[in-house]
């Protein structure tokens, strides 16, 4: 059939996509599959070998690990334990010192009189000394106790 004259030859109807308005150039929700390739069932068909192997990364994990020594209470007796200097399991050395309740009972004495010497007495007594506990093997200073 041919066209009345002066009247161009009708064009081919609209697709469907332009007559409900869809837009083709929408990404699709699938792979498309390209000319030339099918798709095998499970999505697309992987690229084409290349001959060299993809480098792969193996994740780095740092994991920093902290050895904490148990609390150690010093008293005004030796403690057993281990020597954060030479790791060595030791029973502590003691060593007296005068400290602030020595003192303090000093002044008290003298306070109440004892002027010919008594007030001296705190000063050999250990019982009002500080304690200071050192480690036998490498003689480290490892902890103390003060009495006030």
């Amino acid at each position: 059939m041919s066209a009345p004259s002066g009247f161009p030859a009708p064009s081919a109807p609209p697709s469907y996509e332009e007559t409900v308005g869809i837009n083709v150039n929408y990404p699709h929700p699938y792979p498309v599959p390209q000319p030339g390739l099918r798709p095998d069932g499970k999505g697309m068909n992987p690229p084409q070998y290349s001959g060299q192997p993809m480098p792969t990364s193996t994740p780095v994990t740092v994991q920093t690990v902290y050895v904490q020594q148990p609390v150690v209470l010093f008293y005004d007796r030796p403690v057993q334990m281990s020597c954060p200097s030479c790791n060595q399991m030791i029973v502590t050395r003691l060593c007296y010192e005068s400290g602030a309740l020595t003192w303090l009972s000093c002044g008290g004495l003298f306070l109440l009189g004892c002027i010919a010497g008594c007030c001296l007495i705190p000063f050999c007594v250990d019982a009002l000394k500080d304690v200071e506990h050192f480690c036998p093997n490498c003689n480290a200073h490892v902890g103390s106790y003060k009495r006030l």
